[in-house]
């Protein structure tokens, strides 16, 4: 308990505890522990100090620590044992009080400092040798401190969200030199309560929406806009029944009630609680009317702001999909983050487009700017995109189309893009990137792909440069694998490179589970936290359903892109660990000698990547199936090598191991398959 909290004390010994108090601060442990004078000195109740330095921030300005641990650590570099220095706190009626602190530094057997003994004290006598201070002049400087104190906490908040944050975070209730706060928001014919601060107002909670009438006196100021002083708050319960239960179950002493009011219309209302209370001075009324004039303003400014920025947000959401198709042979997931900080909004967006002959687009992309006309000019073209994708048009057409489309709307914005057309059948993707970031792969082994788009310029820029040219780049996405497209305001984070951002977002999906909602939700709930951008965000999650055959005939797809030397290994390693799996270890050294044969064949003699599947098939006879699809339409013959050639021996080691093997024609390529039969499934 504080010495003005303590009734048994007279008042010599109170301003005694108030003068000077000791510490003892544990260095190794980080705690700090202060006596009840200690406390005092630093205008601190017992409630009000966890036993954490941190906790003296609300009462020492920065600059006054910054100072401290200047003296500090000269102090201990020195070798010295002891250190002192003068400094100013801040008490909470907003004065600032001159403190003074003497510190013994105990140190170990090396040297190394590990707890330091010392005292506290007002310091505010010491001082007065060199300046006096009327007590007229100490008001004036009271309400000076407390004024600008509380415009310079608002001048920062632009929501209402954040003026409750200043009023009832750290420091709130004692810029008003108030035990309790309750903040009060007219809505239509009731008052909501937004804001509680300070134990004893926890109570009030139940009352977070009443009609404004006068069965409270919070509301009834608000109804009259006259401010309400209490100085004997027990009194007011028998004049507001509703109020009386609450005020007999905290110990409060005196309040204030007082409307905020913003172009003389009641917005609002501020009630302050106070302890040891007994009077308002004609000073004190000014200073609390003068201090819910400055929350009246910074309030209404607020919530004009939210009243904008709620439009701005609801006609972007107005430009994107109402909802995502539902598509045979795949799962879909879409996440979108509006901008975090002020009224901006950006120009992102995410589509999702049922094409013919069961082919989907999907389309990320982002236009210039964040207000509302980026919004607009988002809006235009993700229709019109969304009708050249619909026409059929390959995906290059789509974007230089959509690129003119852009040049001669009335804007000088230009938009970034990628668009992908997939193929749920076949897992053929032909995909194009307009200044975009471009897709992610997360294979089937857990392992993450960047394939590399070329790409163009952005949409609207490409046009005016004469240069809309978008080069298509052919995947391949087999059963179970999932792209992943997005913007750059999921990796983009100021004064790190993008690089940093890219390496989380994979990250986050290669540890993130198969299925796309599951992974949308990892991937979110890892990287928004730490993007702070300020831009939209925009994620689109796709996943081919997984064709993993039956128990009794199982299969596996992988998919080996020509760029990737790790990829051979990797997919020897895969089918040799299948194979172990369903039982039939025994053919694994014949299935990755065939394999290796004939994707290296592939990735030395094709323009692409290489899909295997390996499965067991049951009739006529059980045995296993290894396929190899590749994009070339050129069929493999046998050579016959000499002695000295190095290369024409790999049908002649497929004839070798396989037991039979053949060519099929599919679609742009062909399928190269063999069959092994295990020991014994002859008979």
């Amino acid at each position: 308990m504080a010495a003005r909290d303590r009734p048994d004390i007279g008042a010599e010994e109170r301003l005694a505890l108030n003068r000077m108090g000791t510490f003892d601060w544990d260095m190794e442990r980080s705690t700090l522990m202060f006596d009840e004078g200690g406390l005092a000195v630093f205008d601190l109740r017992p409630d009000e100090f966890d036993g954490m330095a941190d906790a003296l921030i609300r009462r020492v300005p920065p600059e006054e620590c910054a100072r401290l641990e200047t003296v500090l650590s000269k102090a201990v570099e020195a070798g010295k044992s002891s250190y002192g220095g003068y400094f100013q706190i801040r008490r909470r009626d907003g004065l600032r009080q001159w403190t003074h602190v003497r510190g013994h530094i105990v140190r170990d057997e090396e040297g190394v400092p590990f707890r330091i003994l010392g005292i506290v004290r007002n310091a505010t006598t010491d001082m007065s040798e060199f300046s006096v201070v009327s007590p007229l002049e100490a008001g004036r400087q009271r309400m000076t401190a407390m004024v600008q104190g509380t415009t310079d906490a608002l001048s920062q908040a632009v929501t209402v969200e954040d003026v409750t944050a200043v009023l009832t975070g750290t420091g709130g209730m004692e810029r008003f030199g108030a035990d309790g706060l309750v903040l009060g928001l007219v809505e239509g014919s009731d008052l909501k309560l937004v804001g509680l601060a300070g134990e004893p107002m926890s109570i009030l909670d139940e009352l977070k929406l009443d009609h404004v009438d006068h069965s409270l006196p919070l509301a009834e100021a608000v109804l009259t806009q006259q401010p309400r002083f209490v100085a004997s708050l027990p009194e007011l319960a028998d004049r507001f029944p509703r109020l009386g239960p609450y005020i007999r179950r905290r110990r409060l002493d005196a309040a204030a009630f007082l409307p905020l009011v913003a172009q003389a219309r009641s917005i609002g209302g501020l009630g302050l609680f106070f302890r040891d209370r007994t009077e308002f001075s004609a000073e004190d009324r000014n200073l609390c009317i003068g201090l819910a004039g400055i929350v009246g303003q910074s309030l209404q400014r607020a919530i004009l702001f939210d009243e904008e920025r709620k439009f701005a947000t609801d006609l972007q959401s107005s430009m994107l999909p109402r909802h995502i198709p539902d598509v045979e042979g795949a799962e879909i997931a879409v996440r979108y983050r509006t901008a975090w900080s002020g009224r901006d909004v950006g120009g992102d967006w995410y589509d999702v487009i049922v094409l013919p002959r069961g082919r989907i687009g999907l389309v990320v992309g982002d236009v210039q700017g964040h207000d509302t006309h980026a919004a607009a000019i988002m809006g235009q073209l993700r229709i019109a995109l969304r009708a050249y994708a619909a026409e059929g048009h390959t995906p290059a057409t789509v974007l230089s189309r959509a690129s003119r489309f852009l040049a001669e709307l009335d804007t000088e914005r230009f938009a970034t893009c990628t668009y992908a057309q997939v193929d749920l059948a076949t897992g053929a993707v032909k995909a194009v990137r307009a200044g975009h970031l471009g897709p992610m792969v997360r294979h089937t082994d857990g392992r993450i792909g960047w394939p590399r788009l070329r790409g163009g310029l952005p949409l609207g820029l490409a046009t005016v440069f004469a240069d809309d040219e978008y080069p298509e780049t052919r995947l391949d996405l087999v059963p179970g694998e999932t792209v992943i497209l997005c913007t750059d305001g999921l990796v983009e984070e100021p004064g790190l490179d993008i690089e940093v951002g890219l390496d989380a977002l994979a990250e986050a999906v290669r540890t993130g589970p198969a299925e796309a909602e599951a992974l949308a939700d990892h991937v979110t709930e890892g990287l928004w936290g730490r993007a702070k951008s300020g831009d939209d965000i925009a994620l689109l999650v796709l996943r081919r359903n997984p064709d993993v055959g039956t128990a009794q005939a199982p299969r596996v797809h992988q998919y080996i892109h020509q760029a990737d030397p790790e990829g051979l290994a990797d997919a020897r390693a895969a089918l040799r660990h299948s194979l172990d799996h369903w039982g039939l270890g025994i053919l694994a050294d014949d299935v990755e000698v065939a394999a290796g044969e004939l994707l290296g064949n592939v990735l030395l003699h094709t323009e692409g990547g290489a899909v295997v599947t390996l499965e067991v098939l049951l009739e006529p006879d059980r045995r296993v199936r290894l396929w190899v699809n590749d994009r070339s339409s050129v069929r493999p013959h046998r050579r016959t090598p000499g002695e000295a050639a190095t290369s024409g021996r790999g049908l002649m080691m497929i004839e070798a191991v396989a037991d039979r093997w053949g060519v099929e024609p599919r679609g742009e390529g062909k399928a190269v398959w063999c069959d092994f039969v295990p020991p014994g499934a002859e008979d």
